[in-house]
């Protein structure tokens, strides 16, 4: 297999178990190689995957915050940096890890080479600052794998098919550079290292006593991901989801066993009821009026901001979208010339559970509970087994803590 796209893997190349025997993609975000030190942990532990007998890539992060200084340094330099130089800068980053990861396992004995994006086939659209893979060319990456090498592919970017430009895929990048190169590879797993010791039933920071989660489905990740839980970015899990890619979510300095993410099957049918609150406490939330779904949604697809909620009545249409995009949403609306109001006081509390499809009255539960804390949720949606509800920023942290208690997820 020399070059696959990974939107159409034929599934006999994908499961065929001779194909690519042992191969893992191995994923490292930035505070597991934040300095030097942390670095060499990280070349040990492939080393070690080499060693067991596995074919290991590893995608790195940038190290620790290199990527908000080159952000910070960039808008030094200029007001408005354009996007395409702005990629140019940004993806260095990821480099900068690859390049001193590969040097540290050259010094343990073993054989690396460090790859860009472009030099590890990541063809991307043009899109700069939140490209879509569109095909993985992955002789290259093979070719190593057959000479023994372990591979290190800088995540986070690719190139453009069309202009050739380095293009960069935004928020969680690594995470879909990681999962996308899992399912063109046929690997057997895609491994999510991070300094977590898993996906927990609540952020343990804001509950003590949340639980570490075994197991997921796609379904239920996707809905945590989407709602905030930051552990992985929303595109790698469809990606995952859509070539039936296995998950592991484990800590990059610790042995906890972790949380799979898998596809539902018989042994996830008697999951409970709820499996985790997430949170985020803000996002902003539009109103507008004078304009069609389909002119409005399109012009948000074009500035390639990324809807969450939707609620549409006679009058208006209500969404939400990322804090991040919050200025292009705002030069969306305005080039729409139509009247709209923004409210940037309010975060979003998720309860997320596949038990939900079977089990009535969670959502009079989640209100009773909200209600008896004096929480107003002025916006709500729902999907199969998720109930959102957009809270007053102040109000996330006790919305979180009163619903993981009411829930008895502890």
């Amino acid at each position: 297999m020399t070059t696959t796209d990974y939107e159409a893997v034929p599934a006999v190349e994908r499961d065929d178990p001779a194909l690519h025997v042992g191969t893992v993609v191995m994923k490292f975000g930035g505070s597991s190689v934040a300095d030097p030190e942390k670095l060499k942990t990280v070349a040990r532990r492939l080393v070690a995957a080499r060693e067991g007998g596995s074919r290991v890539v590893a995608v790195l992060s940038a190290m620790g915050s290199t990527t908000d200084e080159l952000l910070d340094l960039a808008h030094q330099v200029s007001e408005r940096p354009s996007p395409r130089e702005l990629d140019m800068l940004i993806s260095v980053g990821e480099r900068i890890s690859c390049a001193l990861a590969a040097m540290a396992i050259h010094d343990l004995g073993h054989e690396a080479i460090s790859l860009t994006g472009s030099q590890a086939g990541i063809v991307t659209d043009t899109v700069h600052g939140k490209a879509k893979i569109v095909d993985v060319r992955a002789r290259r990456i093979n070719e190593a794998l057959d000479a023994g090498r372990i591979v290190l592919v800088a995540g986070f970017q690719g190139v453009s098919a069309v202009s050739f430009d380095v293009t960069t895929l935004g928020r969680g990048g690594s995470d879909t550079t990681a999962v996308a190169l899992a399912a063109a590879l046929g690997a057997l797993v895609c491994e999510i290292y991070t300094d977590v010791d898993g996906v927990y039933t609540a952020d343990p920071r804001l509950v003590p006593n949340a639980r570490r989660l075994a197991l997921l489905s796609y379904e239920e990740m996707l809905e945590m991901a989407s709602s905030g839980a930051r552990v992985m970015a929303t595109r790698s899990i469809e990606v995952a989801r859509s070539h039936n890619v296995r998950l592991h979510v484990r800590p990059t300095f610790g042995e906890a066993e972790g949380t799979w993410i898998r596809e539902e099957d018989e042994t996830m049918l008697e999951k409970a009821l709820i499996s985790g609150v997430v949170h985020q406490r803000e996002e902003t939330v539009y109103r507008v009026e004078g304009v069609t779904p389909a002119r409005l949604f399109g012009a948000l697809a074009e500035a390639s901001i990324n809807v969450d909620t939707i609620v549409q009545t006679s009058a208006e249409i209500v969404f939400s979208a990322p804090v991040e995009d919050r200025a292009d949403a705002k030069r969306a609306l305005d080039l729409l010339g139509v009247s709209w109001t923004a409210r940037e006081d309010l975060g979003k509390v998720s309860l997320v559970g596949a038990g939900m499809k079977s089990h009535p009255g969670v959502a009079a539960k989640t209100f009773a509970t909200l209600e008896a804390a004096g929480i107003d949720a002025p916006i709500v949606s729902t999907s199969p087994i998720k109930i959102a509800c957009h809270v007053p920023s102040a109000d996330v942290d006790r919305a979180v803590q009163a619903l993981h208690e009411a829930f008895e997820l502890g």
